[in-house]
This record gives structure tokens, C-alpha cells and sequence, in this order.
């Protein structure tokens, strides 16, 4: 009985994300503040249950996605994309040997700064042969700028009068887990939302030439290369509903649901969090996310307004 009281916190929270009571941002904090206070359920996998929303999530936004303002989308972005993957990784590349930063950790965070956060790590780490603190030290520094972002860069975009296009490709650029991605510009509008869903995940399939970049360069003989097959499941949500367009009731209600579990997701990621996560990160790690995404975010966002 205790246990059932102890978890009604995390359940009711749950079932309220559901409802448009709850914001992304919203969402996110509580779920932090229920993990600190020790009232997420440990009999679930939550990293595990987020992963499987979080894809299905992205696959039911393809229904509210045309093919020809995806191709628009992803067409004039393309140059930024391919500039700012390898810049990253670039400048990433030669700051970790400036600040004697571990090479592995320092490649893994660059990784996920510049494709899409934890998706990014996952999938290169094996290729360089990286080991479970390595891992979990990046993924701690990226979900921490990961929240962060959610917060901040719509009270930039605001601030600045970025119209939606401009806001939806920044984030896209700038902002690491497809999750806060599409929390942000979710709060700042429907044009964002598109944009920036359709120029991350376009993005995101550069998991797999940087993964096998990564082998060759870390000298890994290793074949074992996680590719996130939801993005192909996207691209075919939404060539289906342009080929069927007589479903267009259907499409936005599967949209509106799919928008919906991105809060959730959003939630459950907030539950993930702990202090020890964040302390485990250290001040080197953190610091080296930190300076390489201000410089991405800050060149990105300049390039964007001034071209």
C-alpha cells in the first residue's frame, strides 16, 4: 500500500501529460523533481519505454508532415547541416586536447552536439570502442544542455523575433535530443515544430557516415553501427499520407496524438535524471559541452539571421 501512495505522485503526473494542462518544459521539470524526491517507480526500464515512445512519437509527426515542404525544409538546409556536423566534430575535435580532456569522452559529446544528442552517442560509442564511464559522462553533460535548451531557446527566439522557419532550423541545428528539439519549437509554434522535426531527423541520418567516419578514425574494426530505423518509418508516415490524402482527418488526429507523447516523453526523461548523474559529469566534461554549444549556437544562429 505504501508503495501504491508512493508512486501516485508519478502516475497522476503521467496521466495529466496527457492533457494540455502540461507543457514540454513543465513536463520535464516535474519529472526531475519526482525523481529527486525518490517517487519514480524502479520496476520499470523508464530509458528503455522513453526510447520506444520517443520513435513512435517521431513516426506519427510524419502524418502532419507534406512531402513537399519536408523537401523544401530539408533541401535548404542541407548546406547548414553538412557545415555545421563536421564543424563540430572539428573544433570538438582539437578543444578536448586543449583542455586535456579524455579523447573517447570528448568525441562522444561532440557526436551528440552535433547530430542529435544521446541517438548520436549510442550509435558512435561502439565504433570507438568507448567504456561505460566514458558513455554515461557524455550522455550526462548532453541531457544537462538538453534541458537547458528547452527553456531558454524559446525565450531567445522571442527575444530576438525569429520568425518560425528561422527558429525551427536553429534548434534543429543547435540543440541536441530530437526530444528537446521538438519540445521547443513545439512551444514556439507549428511552423517551428515542422521545420525543425524534419531538419533533425534528416540530420540524425548522418549517424551512420559519422559512425563509420569515427571507426576508421579511432582505428576500430568493430561492425556494430546502431542505426535509428524510426527515421525511415518517419519518411514513409509521411510519403503515405501525400499519396492518400483522402485521410487527412485521420493524419492530424494521429499528429495531434503523437504530440501529445512527446510530453510524456519529455516527462519520463525529466524522471531519469539524478543528482549523482549530474555530479558523476564532473566540471571538465560539462565545461567542454558547454563551450562547444555556445560556439555552435552562437555561429548557427548568427549564419541564419545575417544570410
Amino acid at each position: 500500500m505504501n508503495n501504491i501512495k508512493k508512486q501516485l505522485p508519478f502516475w497522476l503526473t503521467f496521466t495529466l501529460c496527457l492533457s494540455p494542462l502540461i507543457s514540454s518544459p513543465s513536463a520535464l521539470v516535474i519529472g526531475f523533481l519526482l525523481a529527486s524526491l525518490g517517487l519514480v517507480p524502479t520496476e520499470f526500464n523508464l530509458a528503455k519505454v522513453t526510447k520506444k515512445l520517443l520513435a513512435y512519437s517521431i513516426v506519427g509527426l510524419g502524418f502532419g508532415i507534406q512531402f513537399e515542404q519536408a523537401l523544401a525544409v530539408t533541401s535548404d538546409g542541407i548546406g547548414i547541416i553538412i557545415a555545421t556536423i563536421f564543424g563540430t566534430l572539428t573544433i570538438g575535435w582539437f578543444l578536448a586536447k586543449l583542455i586535456g580532456l579524455n579523447k573517447e569522452t570528448g568525441y562522444l559529446i561532440s557526436s551528440g552536439t552535433a547530430i542529435c544528442g544521446g541517438s548520436a552517442i549510442a550509435a558512435v560509442s561502439p565504433a570507438i570502442k568507448a567504456n561505460d564511464e566514458q558513455i554515461g559522462l557524455s550522455l550526462a553533460t548532453v541531457f544537462v544542455l538538453n534541458s537547458i535548451a528547452l527553456f531558454i531557446f524559446p525565450v531567445i527566439g522571442h527575444a530576438l523575433n525569429l520568425d518560425q522557419h528561422t527558429f525551427g532550423t536553429w534548434a534543429a541545428i543547435a540543440i541536441h535530443d530530437t526530444s528537446s528539439v521538438v519540445g521547443a519549437a513545439s512551444a514556439y509554434g507549428e511552423e517551428a515544430l515542422t521545420t525543425a522535426t524534419t531538419l533533425k531527423l534528416a540530420r540524425a541520418l548522418w549517424i551512420i557516415p559519422v559512425a563509420l567516419f569515427s571507426a576508421f578514425l579511432f582505428r576500430n574494426d568493430s561492425k556494430k553501427i546502431t542505426v535509428p530505423y524510426f527515421i525511415f518509418f518517419y519518411c514513409a508516415a509521411i510519403a503515405f499520407s501525400d499519396l492518400l490524402p483522402q485521410f487527412e482527418a485521420i493524419y492530424q488526429g494521429i499528429f495531434d496524438v503523437a504530440k501529445r507523447a512527446l510530453v510524456i516523453c519529455l516527462f519520463l526523461i525529466g524522471c531519469g535524471i539524478s543528482v549523482e548523474k549530474l555530479r558523476a559529469a564532473g566540471p571538465k566534461p560539462l565545461m567542454f559541452g558547454v563551450t562547444l554549444w555556445v560556439l555552435i549556437s552562437t555561429i548557427s544562429l548568427a549564419w541564419l539571421t545575417l544570410t
